[in-house]
C-alpha cells in the first residue's frame, strides 16, 4: 500500500465505515454472508458494521451498526480500537466505492442471540445469513472473507490482546 500509520488521516470524498470484530466467549467471530445483487451467484463473508452517518464519530457508528445488525447494545468501553484500518475500493450494485473501514474489537463474556430485526432494506435484500467462525474455520475455508487478512491477523489479536496501535491491513 505504501502508506505508513502516520499517513492515516481522513481522505476527502471517501466512504468511512466502522466495523466490529464481534467475538463470543468461545473465541468465535461473527460474520455475515452477503452477495452483490449484480453478481448473485458469488457470496462473501464480512464483519458487522457499515457506513457512518454524516457527522457520526467512529465509535458511535460502530456501536450503532452493531446494534442494528445484531441487536446487541454494548457500552463504549466494550469496544477496543480502532485496531485496524482497511483502505479498499470495491463495487456494489454497480456503484464504485473508495472506503476506509475502521475495525473495533468487542468480546462477549456470555452467550449472545443475534437479532437482525434492525437490518436496513439493503441488508435484508443482500444478507443470506450469519454464523460464528472459529480461527480454525477461518484458516480452513475456501470461501471469500473480508478483510482478506482476517484468518492471519485475528488469532494474534485474540491471543495477545490489542497493544493500542492501529494497523493498516489489506
Amino acid at each position: 500500500m505504501g502508506e505508513s500509520v502516520a499517513d492515516l488521516g481522513p481522505r476527502p470524498g471517501v466512504r468511512v465505515a466502522a466495523r466490529v470484530l464481534l467475538v463470543d466467549a468461545a473465541r468465535r467471530l461473527l460474520l455475515f454472508e452477503g452477495f452483490d445483487p449484480h453478481v448473485p451467484g458469488e457470496s462473501f463473508w464480512f464483519t458487522a458494521g457499515g457506513g457512518l452517518e454524516p457527522g457520526e464519530e467512529l465509535l458511535a457508528g460502530a456501536r450503532r451498526e452493531l446494534q442494528e445488525e445484531t441487536g446487541l447494545r454494548l457500552p463504549p468501553d466494550r469496544l477496543l480500537g480502532p485496531v485496524w484500518l482497511r483502505r479498499v475500493r470495491f463495487s456494489f450494485e454497480g456503484v464504485e466505492y473508495d472506503s476506509d473501514e475502521w475495525f473495533f474489537l468487542a468480546r462477549l463474556t456470555g452467550a449472545a442471540e443475534v437479532d437482525t430485526a434492525g437490518f436496513t432494506e439493503l441488508e435484508n435484500r443482500t444478507v443470506r445469513g450469519h454464523r460464528w467462525w472459529s480461527t480454525d474455520d477461518l484458516r480452513a475455508t475456501t470461501e471469500t472473507i473480508y478483510p482478506f487478512q482476517l484468518a492471519e491477523l485475528l488469532p494474534g489479536l485474540l491471543a495477545d490482546g490489542w497493544d493500542g496501535r492501529l494497523r493498516l491491513i489489506d
